[in-house]
C-alpha cells in the first residue's frame, strides 16, 4: 500500500471535494478500522479489526461502492459526532443536483474519519 495520507482537515476536505481517488479514500478507512495488508502472504490481516467489523467484513469493504458497508459506517459514528462535518469544517452539504450516492458515501467516510480524529484526539 502506498504512503498513507495524513489524517487532518485538509484530507477530509479532499475526500469531500473528490480530489483524492476512491482507492485512497477506502485505504484510509481500512487503516483506521484496523485492516492491514500483508504483502509477504498476499492477504489481508484483520486481527486489529474489532469483532463487529471483522465478523461481517473479514476483507475490507469498498465503502464507495457498498451501501451496506457505508450504512454500517454511519451507524458506528457516535450520535454526538454525527454533525462534525458541519460543526468542525463548516460543510453545509452538497447542492441538489450536484451529488449522488458516491458523493454521499464520500461524505459519510469523511464524517467517520473526522469522528475518529475527534475520539482519538487527532486535532479534529
Amino acid at each position: 500500500m502506498p504512503q498513507m495520507l495524513p489524517l487532518c482537515p485538509e484530507t477530509i476536505w479532499a475526500i469531500i471535494n473528490d480530489t483524492i481517488d476512491d482507492v485512497t479514500v477506502n485505504q484510509l478507512v481500512w487503516h483506521y478500522l484496523g485492516y492491514r495488508y500483508d504483502e509477504t502472504i498476499d492477504m489481508w490481516d484483520n486481527t486489529q479489526v474489532v469483532d463487529e467489523w471483522r465478523d461481517e467484513y473479514p476483507q475490507p469493504p469498498n465503502f464507495i461502492e457498498s451501501r451496506p458497508a457505508t450504512v454500517k459506517l454511519t451507524r458506528s459514528i457516535p450520535p454526538e459526532n454525527k454533525q462534525l462535518l458541519k460543526e468542525k469544517l463548516g460543510f453545509s452539504g452538497y447542492k441538489i443536483g450536484e451529488f449522488g450516492p458516491r458523493q454521499t458515501r464520500r461524505a459519510t467516510v469523511a464524517n467517520w474519519l473526522l469522528s475518529y480524529m475527534q475520539q482519538n484526539n487527532k486535532n479534529a
